[in-house]
């Protein structure tokens, strides 16, 4: 079994990415390899933030790992909170965050709006990229209690719940996340 370096200690999306990439994989946080460090995210891209992830680790710990920058992105706001997804209310709190969703939609019924991953995999002294997103709308008010992040407000395209109202198990098969995570183990397989 190979073992990587998720750069996270979200334990959700350790679960998420863990569920995805199934058993073949052994994955460790940073908790797991005493990383308690605040790894910079200075970049103005989901690249660029989520290589800075993978290179601190490998200049640190030289261990093959992946990180991720995932975030939300709205048309109507162009393409806000997009990087500053996870600290939009100039917090990490993310009832602040959705509040302040919200109210700057206010009654724009332009409610499209787009989820996105960007993996960053080092492995073997070499830098790899892979992306997912899904496409969905911002409704008015909160639904749901599963997920975390702006889940309660995102219903995907062909949907009529958000990913907070959807088991663990459907959210996964069609995240963006479960969609790079896709893309990151068939390449591992493969590789």
């Amino acid at each position: 079994m190979l073992e990587l370096v998720f750069a996270t200690n979200n334990a959700h999306k350790l679960e998420e990415v863990q569920a995805i990439v199934g058993s073949r994989f052994v994955l460790q946080s940073l908790d797991d390899i005493g990383c308690h460090d605040d790894i910079p995210e200075t970049g103005v891209t989901f690249e660029e933030n989520a290589k800075q992830k993978t290179d601190y680790l490998v200049s640190k710990y030289g261990l093959y790992c992946f990180g991720d920058d995932s975030g939300l992105e709205i048309t109507a706001l162009d393409n806000e909170p997009g990087v500053y997804s996870a600290r939009y209310s100039g917090s990490r709190d993310m009832e602040r965050n959705i509040d302040l969703v919200l109210e700057k939609l206010g009654d724009n019924p332009n409610r499209a709006a787009r989820f996105r991953t960007v993996i960053s995999l080092f492995l073997n002294e070499q830098q790899f990229f892979f992306e997912g997103s899904i496409e969905g709308q911002i409704v008015g008010s909160r639904k749901g209690t599963k997920g975390f992040g702006y889940d309660p407000i995102f219903v995907p395209n062909g949907y009529d719940k958000t990913f907070a109202e959807m088991a663990a198990e459907e959210k996964n098969r069609i995240s963006h996340r479960a969609i790079a995570v896709g893309k990151l183990a068939d390449f591992l397989k493969s590789y």
